[in-house]
């Protein structure tokens, strides 16, 4: 038996080190994180599971309830789909004052929840703050002007902001979810997200075709922060949380180093989610102030020829009978916009196997935008 124990441990130190030394050591460091720190795999209640940056709200506003506030009951049908789906949270505003809201699994109003690649649509709207600021020239920069780096690669030369928002780098990267050796997992659990971002090549010229690749959203996140000249949670406080007077404080998720995590995990609260997505249903404008120009706004919201489902990081259905954009985070995470009925809803959750049509857009935001817009009548947006 000692001989067996011995032999085992043996085994296993030498399947570690063949592991560390192929670059997945972060593998250990999930598994302890993981197995201190609540769920086996990501969740959306990662909030204390890594280091954060906080994002401070200022004067705490919360939305106006409507008079029909949660009278009107779910359907049976949306509320099994819900349950099946595993929600943590449903809220829907209209006319700008909260209609329904509804939490699960322990979650309440006040619940910091994880974004996942909600944060991707977040990083198009700070563009567009960087953009007004000064910081950027337009969406049309070269990221070689940020990282000269770039200049020195026959692809990468051609790489420009726009190409980071729209998915259309042409990096040497899968995105993949499944398995633990996959890029992807490495960049949630990794130390040093711009070790990782830099070490990844080119495979074609970007503006290419569309696809999807957080190590995109990652090295936008880098651009930002360059220049902006500072951490993005700041900047994202100083933009839009303090401005919008969030009900909220927020944090976004970092490496070891205090890199934000920009393809994802920032954590908030539903509510405060959806004054995101009315202040882009109106354009930018929040009261009476211009948050983010109109123009950039109306071109964040514009389908790009080469995937007519996608936008600046913010997905687009024009084929469904009532049109909307929304925000899409792993694990079922959505800010739905409908324009056309001036509504915003709000879904969390932490199901990881929802359908989707051909384009990748799961199914359960039109089913969703059925059960709570019975009747609308659709206009175009």
């Amino acid at each position: 038996m000692r001989k067996i124990l011995t032999a085992f441990a043996l085994g296993t130190s030498a399947a570690a080190a063949v592991i560390c030394l192929a670059g997945y050591g972060y593998i250990f460091k999930a598994a302890a994180l993981n197995l201190k720190k609540g769920a086996v795999t990501p969740s959306i209640d990662d909030e204390g599971k890594f280091p954060s940056r906080p994002v401070p709200n200022m004067t705490a506003e919360p939305w106006e309830k409507d008079p029909l506030y949660n009278r009107n009951m779910l359907s049976e049908e949306i509320l099994d789909e819900l349950k099946k789906t595993r929600a943590s949270s449903l809220l829907v505003v209209q006319d700008g004052k909260l209609l329904h809201e509804q939490y699960w699994k322990d979650h309440d109003f006040s619940s910091l929840m994880n974004s996942f690649s909600m944060a991707k649509g977040i990083l198009s709207i700070l563009v567009g703050c960087a953009v007004d600021d000064g910081y950027l020239e337009s969406e049309d920069q070269l990221v070689s002007t940020l990282f000269p780096k770039y200049g020195e690669s026959f692809y990468g030369r051609h790489l420009t902001v726009r190409h980071l928002m729209t998915m259309q780098a042409g990096f040497d990267w899968i995105e993949e979810y499944r398995h633990p050796f996959a890029e992807n997992s490495k960049q949630y659990f990794v130390e040093d997200l711009a070790e990782q971002v830099f070490d990844i090549d080119f495979i074609e010229m970007p503006g290419t075709r569309y696809e999807y690749q957080s190590v995109a959203a990652q090295l936008l996140g880098l651009v930002l922060r360059k220049a902006v000249n500072r951490d993005l949670a700041t900047y994202l406080s100083e933009k839009i949380w303090k401005r919008l007077n969030m009900e909220f404080p927020a944090k976004w998720s970092t490496d070891e180093k205090g890199t934000e995590k920009a393809f994802c995990c920032i954590h908030a609260t539903a509510r405060d989610f959806a004054r995101l997505g009315q202040l882009i249903m109106q354009n930018g404008r929040w009261k009476d102030r211009q948050l983010i120009s109109e123009d950039y706004c109306r071109r964040m919201l514009t389908p790009t020829p080469e995937n007519d489902a996608f936008c600046f990081t913010i997905w687009a259905d024009d084929e469904n009978e009532i049109k909307c954009r929304f925000f899409y985070g792993f694990l079922g995470q959505f800010i739905i916009m409908i324009p056309d009925q001036n509504m915003v809803i709000v879904k969390t959750g932490f199901y990881n196997r929802l359908e989707v049509d051909k384009k990748m857009r799961p199914l359960q935001v039109k089913s969703l935008i059925s059960a709570l817009c019975p009747g609308k009548q659709p206009t175009a947006i």
